[in-house]
């Protein structure tokens, strides 16, 4: 299975792909797309256009994209949701799934600790992977990202499916519960 991890930003969006063979990962491609100082809609352009380039290129089997956490400035968390919006309808237009982790599921799934330091991932997704070099920040979340996704994706998958099936009966899960 080949995945494609994106780290959403509005100025420097990172990626990584990877391929996950049993529970062995192996390393594709990582790296990032610059935006520039442009509009605002000719930046989220270049997000959607490179993000589908990476689809055609690469052909993923599953994509996987951090979520957004709330920022001290309501105006930056703004902006990082239409970049993230941007990579999330190129990812779907190319006919993916799109699978959502948060900077913490991400963390504890590459370091086992849920507060980890960027540079805690950066040194983890080298080990993991095997890489010769530290890949950039962007890029490392982006691998961790899809290594969160080669570890979780069938459990989450599975929770999509038992979700939907309660959804037509009428039901779902609330805290832990089922309701009605």
């Amino acid at each position: 299975m080949r995945i494609l991890g994106i780290d959403p930003g509005l100025r420097v969006t990172g990626f990584g792909v990877l391929e996950k063979h049993g529970n062995r990962l192996q390393y594709v491609t990582s790296g990032v797309i610059r935006t520039g100082e442009g509009s605002l809609p000719a930046r989220l352009r270049i997000i959607f256009e490179s993000v589908a380039e990476l689809v055609d290129t690469y052909r993923p089997d599953q994509a996987a994209i951090e979520k957004v956490f709330v920022n001290v400035n309501p105006q930056s968390t703004l902006l990082l949701g239409q970049a993230r919006g941007a990579a999330i309808t190129a990812l779907s237009v190319g006919g993916l799934e799109v699978f959502e982790y948060t900077p913490m599921q991400l963390k504890q799934a590459v370091v086992g600790y849920g507060r980890a330091r960027k540079e805690q991932v950066q040194e983890m997704v080298t080990r993991l992977l095997t890489l010769t070099g530290t890949p950039g920040k962007d890029a490392s979340d982006a691998l961790g990202v899809a290594i969160c996704h080669a570890h979780n994706g069938e459990t989450y998958a599975a929770l999509a499916e038992v979700s939907a099936a309660l959804a037509t009966r009428g039901l779902r899960v609330k805290r832990g519960r089922l309701v009605g």
